[in-house]
């Protein structure tokens, strides 16, 4: 049976795991003064941008499926859904820096300084806010991860 909320579970990391692959991407590209390289680190920034919509949307449908389930409450919910609407506009405003980067490359040949260190600033931003959101996220059903989790014995102490 098809299920909105699987589907939010399990496209959830690509923006996380994407978003540091494309950091990583331009970072290399700078240091080894990669056209090519930047060029498809604008890419990946565009491709995830584009796929953090999707997650976005299906959120919804993952609170209904948990909501009433023990050990989750709202207050967890509501951070991650507050922090989410916050990591998709920064998503989609870096998506957008790097589409113009790409246009403008296509347009005069070569991608302006500006807007390197605009997606470059913004993917750093962006890479923090996205990677609290999924801690959040993550924080609902897995108790083992939130602030006043009891602490285990360690094994043979």
């Amino acid at each position: 049976m098809f299920n909105w909320a699987h589907v939010h579970l399990m496209i959830n990391h690509f923006p996380v795991v994407g978003v540091m692959g494309a950091v990583l991407l331009l970072l290399y590209a700078l240091i080894k003064k990669s056209e090519e390289v930047k060029l498809v680190s604008l890419c990946a920034f565009v491709i995830v941008a584009l796929i953090t919509i999707p997650v976005y949307v299906t959120g919804g449908y993952a609170e209904d499926a948990v909501k009433n389930l023990p050990g989750v409450t709202e207050k967890f919910i509501g951070q991650h859904e507050d922090i989410a609407f916050y990591a998709l506009i920064l998503m989609e405003t870096l998506g957008i820096s790097a589409l113009m980067g790409l246009l403008l490359l296509r347009r005069s040949g070569k991608i302006p300084r500006w807007v390197t260190s605009t997606v470059l600033v913004l993917s750093l931003i962006t890479t923090v806010v996205i990677g609290f959101t999924a801690n959040l996220g993550g924080q609902i059903r897995h108790t083992e991860i939130r602030a006043d989790a009891p602490s285990s014995p360690v094994p043979g102490r």
